[in-house]
């Protein structure tokens, strides 16, 4: 969850380490632009369509220039107005003013993600940060925080109650970022904001140096011979003879992970564990070494949170969480840890015996898991990569599209009107059969393909959503997003054959879409992902991927692309159960470095006491001495996520929660049509305007029980299945 470029809300707050603190002014460099510009966006077409075949870098920078000087002296304009109308007259002009520059943004990014021959990293990263500061500032001004808290106040002002969440907005992220402080205590917390922005950029310099520096070559074809091609093909120093080598291996998370899985070289596995977990320690040399700098930024943090009311940073964190406190957090942590860690140990124990009946004649340690956790598996089920060929892209695109269609009352259409980046992209209009079958209600790309260098890469299986527009009335917008995946590309006559990871990266980047492609709340600040909860962001992900478990999902999307025959019943069974395969120690994982997380940005204690003290609640195997994982956990320390990690578990509980409603209906169409009215009518329309407590509550008619969780995943607990017994019931 990722900020993640996955189409969320740009939240202006102490996280957020773009701000402008400063409420004086802004100096921008305006680059220049043709007389065009002043009239209409440069990057649309008539139709308002992107216009991909001319998109150049200069024309973005140059409407990103023009259009954050033009927001920014909006803002200052309203500033002046001493109308009460706080929302006809200052809320609807800026987000008139904030859809241009949305959408030179999302263009920018869908190219970054898509095509970085037309928009590398450098160009991009500038785009981005000018288009952050300048929307970021207006949570900054404090007339207009001043003004919104009044009309929230005023018991005589009539407002909706889509208005008041945007007024709610406002407040918030206004008192965040330190807006509620006198003069003197807002000059300390800005020279706070300041000194963290410094740590994060020193921290992030180190990490990627580290990173960087990094690489192992491979020689022997005997350690890469169970290799996948597709695999060979990305760490081959000549991809065009992915078997011949030589292979280089780098701490890239894609190149990482599979190696680890597929290495039966147990000290080549143990070298590059080592080279990963080391990253930014004192094991390193001194210019990479980042222990002090995180220490000085977690303490800086956590004195900022103080300077606002708080006890620590983790606290005041939980202003923008659906879990509420931490204490509703804190106790879904210890149901979930005390149901998987026994889990763990017998599979620990029984991965061991696996291991050893061929011929491994130690202990497992950490670099062992993935290696032999693979090698159980296929033994236990089909192996994953055996399937590929019942997974034609268009074939799952199919079943998928067509279960959208049946639970959301929705209809998706592809067309040919749009310009697009490249070849391979395609275009798709969203009908409401509710309403009108003639004007969509919503559009998207997909760009499906991997294209070498081309496209931006992170994990193995990896995917973006990236916003366009939003859905506002003021603007006359409706949603528009791109969506840009790294599947195998199709070989002559031969589709695109999926992976199971590449069905459940599709599946869960359609549901975080649909959130933002069906809303139908009319304010862009609350439409769609806008103001939801952190934790909540990923839940429609979640929800999505819940269904590939089951048989006849798996049957409507997969055929083999030669034979046509289906998927074998076999290969049905084995991925139901596969998801339950070391379920244990996933989860436990995922919960201890949520719980560190919170630890490192509630407490003083050294990290190094932090983490030796929490390791042994999670994990059976021992913390490894020169395990200093800490020191590279830089989606908290230079990205968005302190004090958030846990926010994909809690979103993931959530979705296994929602979708239980529709497991107790079993298998019934219109049941499950009438379900599915309901989730669209709640979790994919009403977006940020409200909490997401009070959404879930609409839906399920109760609060989140994390025991649903706990069985999709087949941990097996004691807990009962009565409401006073599901765990807890997690008043929100």
């Amino acid at each position: 969850m990722a900020v993640s470029f996955l189409s969320k809300r740009i939240a202006l707050t102490q996280r957020n380490f773009l701000k402008i603190p400063k409420r004086n002014g802004y100096i921008v460099l305006l680059p220049e632009i043709g007389e065009e510009s002043s009239e209409k966006n440069p990057l649309l077409k008539d139709d308002n369509l992107p216009e991909f075949n001319t998109i150049t870098i200069e024309k973005c920078i140059a409407a990103i220039g023009k259009q954050t000087v033009d927001f920014e002296e909006k803002l200052k304009s309203l500033e002046k107005i001493t109308s009460k109308d706080v929302f006809n007259e200052w809320l609807l002009p800026i987000e008139d003013a904030y859809l241009p520059l949305e959408t030179t943004w999302g263009i920018a990014k869908t190219l970054y993600f898509g095509n970085q021959s037309l928009m590398p990293t450098k160009c991009y990263m500038s785009i981005h940060e000018r288009a952050t500061r300048a929307i970021a500032s207006k949570f900054g001004s404090a007339p207009l925080f001043r003004a919104c808290k009044e009309a929230l106040e005023n018991k005589d002002i009539k407002l909706t109650h889509s208005q008041r969440r945007v007024l709610t907005k406002y407040v918030l992220e206004g008192t965040l970022n330190g807006l509620n402080l006198q003069e003197k205590e807002f000059k300390k917390y800005s020279a706070d904001l300041n000194f963290i922005i410094s740590k994060i950029k020193e921290y992030k310099a180190k990490y990627e140096s580290s990173t960087a520096v990094y690489s192992m070559v491979i020689y022997n074809k005997h350690v890469v011979e169970d290799f996948p091609e597709d695999y060979l093909k990305s760490i081959a120093i000549d991809p065009r003879q992915p078997y011949m080598g030589p292979w280089k291996i780098t701490l890239k998370p894609y190149i990482l992970q599979p190696f680890m899985e597929y290495c039966p070289n147990r000290e080549l596995r143990e070298t590059i564990w080592d080279a990963d977990v080391i990253r930014c320690s004192n094991y390193q040399e001194r210019s990479v070494q980042a222990s002090v700098t995180l220490e000085e930024l977690r303490s800086r943090r956590i004195e900022q949170a103080k300077r606002l009311g708080f006890k620590n940073y983790a606290e005041m964190n939980m202003k923008t969480k659906m879990a509420g406190n931490l204490e509703n957090l804190y106790n879904m942590l210890e149901v979930l840890r005390s149901t998987a860690l026994p889990i763990q140990e017998k599979e620990i124990a029984n991965l061991t015996e696996f291991a050893k009946t061929r011929d491994f004649n130690d202990i497992i340690r950490v670099w062992d898991i993935a290696f032999w956790g693979r090698k159980q598996r296929h033994s236990m089920y089909i192996d994953e990569n055996k399937w590929k060929e019942y997974f034609p892209l268009p074939t799952v695109l199919s079943g998928l599209f067509k279960h959208i269609e049946t639970l959301f009352n929705v209809k998706i259409v592809e067309s040919k009107k749009a310009d697009i980046w490249h070849k391979d992209v395609w275009f798709f209009d969203i009908f409401d059969l509710n309403g009108s079958n003639v004007a969509p209600i919503a559009n998207f790309y997909l760009d499906p393909y991997a294209r070498g260098t081309e496209k931006f890469r992170k994990e193995q299986a990896s995917g973006w959503v990236s916003t366009i527009k939003s859905k506002s009335k003021v603007g006359n917008s409706t949603p528009l997003i791109a969506m840009i995946f790294n599947f195998p590309p199709p070989i002559g006559d031969k589709p695109s054959l999926l992976s199971f990871k590449d069905i459940q990266i599709l599946f869960q980047k359609f549901g975080h879409a649909l959130q933002h492609l069906l809303t139908t709340i009319e304010y862009s600040d609350i439409a769609g992902l806008s103001f939801v909860e952190w934790d909540a962001v990923f839940i429609c992900d979640f929800f999505m991927e819940n269904w590939l478990y089951e048989p006849f999902m798996l049957q409507k999307i997969s055929e083999h692309y030669e034979t046509k025959e289906p998927l074998p019943a076999e290969a049905i069974d084995s991925i139901k159960k596969m998801r339950s395969h070391l379920a244990g120690y996933k989860l436990c994982k995922e919960l201890y470095l949520s719980h560190l997380d919170l630890e490192l940005h509630s407490s003083e204690t050294f990290w190094v006491t932090i983490m030796k003290r929490l390791w042994p609640k999670y994990f059976v195997l021992p913390l490894e001495k020169r395990d200093v994982h800490v020191c590279n956990f830089d989606v908290i320390w230079s990205g968005n996520w302190a004090a958030a990690y846990f926010s994909k578990i809690w979103s993931e509980m959530i979705a296994a929660d929602l979708y239980t409603a529709f497991q107790e209906i079993k298998f019934d169409e219109s049941q499950h049509k009438e379900l599915g009215m309901r989730f669209r009518n709640t979790f994919l329309s009403l977006g940020g305007s409200y909490p997401a407590a009070e959404v879930f509550r609409q839906f399920r008619g109760r609060d989140p029980s994390p025991q649903a969780l706990l069985d999709n995943l087949g941990v097996n607990n004691n807990l009962k299945n009565n409401e006073t017994d599901r765990g807890i019931l997690f008043r929100l």
